[in-house]
């Protein structure tokens, strides 16, 4: 049977689309993530240990050279290895409930504020994880000395053009590009007011400001500065570059879904979740940037 006006069915729709818009505009951190499909309870990968061959030493304890093999000499054995990971997928969701009366006569939108929290809870919890996996498994790290922090009381002493390009260099060392268009530099709000406030930033040739987009603010040394709050709980002196859709992966089972529950002439329930678990797939296309404060 055809809907009318003011219907359920098409008042359910408008209030998923609504809370789906709102979910996706405020992820941040998993924009950087490669997402791929997943129908296991449990997904297991192997993290490739991003070290090349060199000059080898056999048992021994001879060195085996790599470049002057002798004539008719065996070819020295390199071998790559991995590291097994696994993780369980995890199921993040809210919900909000709005009495019939006060969807009729609250003074405030309940329903448009219901939306906007009921979307953001899970995005929160998602963008959290990821940045807790950031701290733990990023491969590299570049740590500002004491007294050399972006917020140092010694102005001179700020130099986080240099700390940045030393991350980025550490990357390079391991044969990744962070300024092949997708590196992200990555930090919290406070340390991005710190960073641009900084005189070598703002007088820099390569420092562009821009309009605010799934946390993107800007590029700095050829990187998309990306601000969130999900750096700051927990590590509140830490920033990162990241190599977008290379170092980290989302698993997803289930993508964002919202539903609304309608008990007539009771109440509304407007529910989000969301079922997946990221991975760090490349460790060292992560380099954390430790004691940006004090």
């Amino acid at each position: 049977m055809a809907d009318t006006v003011g219907e359920q069915d098409l008042r359910a729709e408008y209030i998923d689309a609504t809370i789906k818009a709102i979910a996706l505009r405020e992820y941040v951190l998993k924009d950087l993530c490669t997402v791929e499909s997943s129908s296991a309870w449990t997904e297991t990968y192997f993290r490739e240990t991003n070290t090349d061959p060199t000059d080898l030493t056999t048992g021994g304890g001879a060195s085996v050279k790599i470049k002057g093999i002798s004539r008719l000499a065996p070819f020295p054995f390199g071998q790559a290895s991995w590291t097994k990971v696994s993780g369980i997928n995890q199921k993040y969701g809210a919900e909000g409930l709005i009495s019939y009366e006060d969807e009729l006569m609250s003074n405030i939108s309940v329903i448009q504020r219901t939306l906007l929290r009921v979307a953001r809870a899970p995005v929160l919890a998602i963008d959290s994880d990821i940045a807790a996996a950031m701290l733990a498994s990023a491969g590299n790290v570049v740590t500002i000395a004491a007294g050399n922090e972006w917020d140092s009381a010694t102005v001179a002493n700020r130099t986080p053009i240099k700390d940045i390009l030393d991350g980025i260099q550490l990357i390079r060392a391991d044969n990744l590009n962070a300024l092949g268009g997708n590196g992200y530099l990555c930090l919290n709000g406070t340390d991005y007011t710190n960073l641009i406030s900084n005189s070598q930033v703002v007088n820099n040739p390569t420092y562009k400001s821009g309009v605010l987009e799934n946390g993107v603010v800007g590029e700095l040394c050829g990187l998309k500065i990306k601000v969130t709050e999900s750096l700051e709980f927990g590590t509140p002196d830490k920033a990162y570059i990241v190599i977008a859709k290379e170092a980290l992966t989302w698993k997803t089972v289930v993508p964002l879904t919202t539903m609304t529950i309608v008990d007539p002439g009771i109440k509304k329930t407007i529910r989000a979740w969301e079922l997946g678990q990221v991975q760090v797939v490349v460790p060292n296309a992560i380099c954390r940037i430790d004691n940006t404060r004090k």
